[in-house]
């Protein structure tokens, strides 16, 4: 290497460099929404003083009638020998041509000694405005910096809470106080999003305990049946095939339970893209697949469905509609009824089904789109799982859909889904095959 260039690499890697931008990074002033406002305010301050100053000199430069009109007594203002001092008589202006002020009549001596004066008093008049706009811009610097402080306040205080809260200490709450401006909006926002995060959390912390509940229990009986089948000395063929077939029985409402869990979390997680399907042809292929449940269970099955275009993910749709209609056969008593129809809304396209059953409380309504939660008697509910309400609120959630419930004062329930229309209605081709995606 030769020396230059070898001199050259030592300056390039030595560390003064960093070490001095270490050392002269504190020294910064760390660049917060204070000092921006404060550096805010300053420079307004400077520029509007420095406006008004401007206006100010050009008006005093340009007064030239205000500074030239004083004009001096004959005689230089002294009283004449063998007159009395007293008030002097005014004095007419000298008569000059039209067009004429009385600066460009005056002598020279006296027109350069009143350009001198001046000269001096817009010099002194320049100055001493500088350092009033020097010292107020100061003072306006130091109050700015005040006030940001008083106005950012509210602001601090969300930062601490922010950085303190967490998903034990999510019941506190902000409570700003003071006027209602834009930091007590967003004061009174942060404390509606942890109230969202608490019950979020909160019907988490529920489900995950009734999911770990329902999925124990399947377990538990298997694991029963096969040490009762193994311990059991005179055990033949008969009994251990019941065993075993009991044991794929739990093991099947497993599957069932955790493909329901798997459907919930994936309605909860939204739907990326939409497709038009005709929910009059979805309705009517379900209510023909659950004819032979509905005649096990004595219950008369009927579907009026219209064509009806809806938006959606079709596979999620038809879940929605098969856990309205097993909920409404489930929950039903011997000769009952079950009523699903479709027809076109306002902007929608509305399914509706209706099913007799026994009286539902009034307030027992909302409890019944929980997780895990089972209305009447656990052992007239059919090995239902508890879960299929809930999936139907998180599939009508997804679809921007509106769901309403009503609860039938002779016994019973009626569920109203609004899925929306695609965009350009009727504009695209309408999926009519199951799975459709």
């Amino acid at each position: 290497m030769p020396p230059r260039s070898r001199l050259t690499g030592r300056l390039t890697s030595s560390p003064l460099p960093r070490l001095t931008g270490r050392f002269a990074r504190p020294l910064l002033p760390r660049r917060t929404v204070r000092l921006k406002l404060t550096l805010l305010y300053g420079a307004l301050f400077l520029i509007s003083g420095a406006a008004l100053l401007t206006v100010t000199y050009l008006l005093v430069l340009h007064a030239n009638g205000s500074l030239s009109g004083v004009q001096p007594a004959p005689g230089g203002g002294r009283p004449r020998e063998g007159e009395t001092a007293g008030p002097a008589a005014p004095v007419p202006p000298p008569q000059g041509r039209s067009g004429e002020s009385v600066r460009d009549i005056l002598p020279g001596p006296a027109r350069e000694l009143m350009e001198l004066q001046r000269d001096a008093l817009l010099h002194d008049l320049l100055v001493q405005s500088a350092i009033a706009l020097a010292l107020m811009s100061m003072i306006s610097i130091a109050l700015g910096w005040v006030v940001a402080g008083r106005i950012l306040r509210p602001l601090r205080t969300v930062i601490a809470a922010a950085r303190d809260i967490s998903a034990t200490s999510l019941h506190r709450r902000l409570a700003l106080e003071g006027p209602s401006d834009e930091l007590k909006e967003l004061g009174d926002t942060f404390d509606g999003l942890l109230g969202r995060l608490e019950s979020s959390f909160e019907a988490q912390r529920r489900f995950v305990a009734n999911a770990s509940h329902e999925l124990r229990t399947p377990l538990a009986r298997q694991r029963t049946l096969g040490q009762l089948a193994l311990s059991d000395p005179d055990a033949d063929v008969a009994s251990l095939r019941a065993a075993h077939e009991r044991i794929l029985a739990a093991g099947a409402q497993q599957e069932r339970l955790i493909e329901a869990l798997l459907t919930l979390a994936r309605g909860n997680a939204g739907i990326e893209v939409r497709r038009p399907f005709d929910l009059g042809r979805l309705a009517q292929e379900v209510v023909t697949a659950r004819r032979a449940d509905a005649e096990r269970w004595l219950v008369t099955l009927r579907c009026s469905p219209s064509a009806a275009v809806a938006a959606g993910h079709r596979p999620l749709a038809e879940r929605l509609v098969v856990n309205l209609v097993d909920n409404a056969l489930r929950h039903n008593e011997p000769h009952g009824w079950v009523e699903v129809a479709v027809a076109e809304g306002p902007g929608r396209a509305v399914l509706t089904v209706a099913n007799s059953g026994p009286v539902v409380p009034p307030g027992a309504v909302d409890q019944m789109f929980q997780p895990f939660q089972r209305l009447g008697d656990p052992r007239t509910n059919r090995d239902g799982l508890g879960l299929g309400l809930s999936i139907v609120q998180a599939i009508a959630v997804a679809h921007d859909a509106t769901l309403g419930v009503e609860a039938r004062p002779e016994g019973g329930l009626v569920f109203t889904v609004g899925f929306p229309h695609p965009p350009a209605h009727g504009a695209g081709p309408v999926s009519h095959r199951r799975g459709a995606r």
